[in-house]
């Protein structure tokens, strides 16, 4: 009899994540989909989904907005009760938000296994809510798929040796299967008049540049600044401070609503320049061959600053503007992100440990 695993997502990059391993995972597995509602709306969620190919979530808790500590307490409260009213072998979470951290907490307490998908990374900034989720979600997983070997050793560091696997990152196994269908499907260049390298992507979430005026404004002035176009997809949260701060965009600036991943991949693949507060869009920025100039003073991602394709200058505008026109790579890429099988191997491991009972 298969065994039961609840995947439990909730923004948009765990779709992003989700869809590879939910693929792979089907011949074996019963998969049970949870969705908090952290990205609720059409633009962060339900276009992912359909594009994604992803079936309905079996669960959508509808759990969205509130501050991080309210809004993890009600993720907890609902997936505890989702999770007692279904037979869970295995719960899966992805990366390091909200939801994962809830999902995790849920799992370990009910004593059901849990498997976190990008475990290991760390970007040594405790002010970060996605820093304070990776680790706690970490410390109580049973499998700990890890993206690069610097992953490995990161949790190496703090004690974490057992039940860890080095299978690659997920994101590239989604890259690969829909780069060329974005490239057939998506008419976001024409739509919006623009050609291969004549403009540069914007985007900005992270809550230490999104709930910060002076940073958010920092930002909007080095965009301005620019000798360039820039296309500015706004998160919702991003969209509420600029109307209430009055900010008006320059010529230069044009202001999206959030973009379906095929449309977001096709824009990262012809910009000139990707800037990011994202760790999603930096890894992916990398194995498109962009450059990345990353709106952050660390990452987590730090090959992709050893290898030489990105750029961390924090909100400063002198320094944005100094990496726009003065920086670009000097190599090629190589491959930190293993091979594009990871969804394969993750489920090679689990079939192994879950369904044959090797655990």
């Amino acid at each position: 009899m298969k065994k039961n695993i609840v995947t439990i997502v909730g923004a948009r990059p765990q779709f992003v994540k989700a869809a590879p391993v939910s693929r792979a995972l089907s011949p074996d597995f019963n998969e049970i989909l949870i969705h908090t509602g952290q990205h609720y709306d059409y633009g962060m969620s339900e276009v992912f989904f359909r594009e994604m190919e992803m079936r309905s979530p079996d669960f959508n808790l509808g759990i969205g907005g509130g501050s991080h500590g309210e809004q993890t307490g009600r993720m907890l409260i609902e997936v505890e009760k989702t999770l007692a009213a279904v037979h869970a072998d295995c719960v899966l979470v992805y990366g390091d938000t909200n939801s994962t951290l809830a999902g995790a907490l849920a799992a370990a307490k009910a004593g059901i296994q849990l498997a976190h998908v990008e475990s290991g990374l760390r970007s040594y900034n405790r002010a970060m809510p996605e820093e304070i989720n990776r680790v706690l979600t970490d410390h109580v997983s049973n499998f700990l798929f890890c993206p690069t070997d610097v992953a490995v050793e990161n949790l190496a560091k703090e004690g974490i040796t057992d039940g860890i696997f080095q299978v690659g990152d997920v994101m590239y196994d989604a890259l690969l299967h829909n780069l060329s269908l974005a490239r057939q499907r998506s008419q976001v260049l024409t739509q919006l008049g623009l050609k291969k390298g004549d403009y540069a992507l914007a985007t900005v979430h992270r809550a230490a540049n999104t709930d910060d005026p002076q940073r958010l404004l920092s930002l909007l002035d080095a965009f301005r600044s620019l000798p360039t176009r820039i296309v500015f997809p706004v998160h919702p949260r991003t969209r509420g401070l600029i109307e209430r701060l009055g900010w008006k965009p320059a010529p230069n600036i044009l202001l999206l609503e959030p973009l379906g991943y095929f449309d977001i991949l096709i824009m990262q693949e012809n910009a000139n320049c990707i800037l990011t507060d994202s760790g999603g869009m930096q890894k992916e920025s990398y194995l498109l061959g962009v450059r990345c100039i990353t709106l952050r003073e660390e990452t987590e991602w730090v090959e992709t600053v050893s290898a030489g394709w990105n750029k961390l200058v924090g909100v400063d505008k002198s320094a944005i503007l100094d990496a726009f026109t003065s920086w670009h790579p000097s190599s090629g890429q190589l491959p930190l992100y293993g091979d594009g099988h990871s969804s394969e191997k993750i489920r090679e491991i689990l079939v192994e440990k879950l369904q044959n009972g090797k655990w």
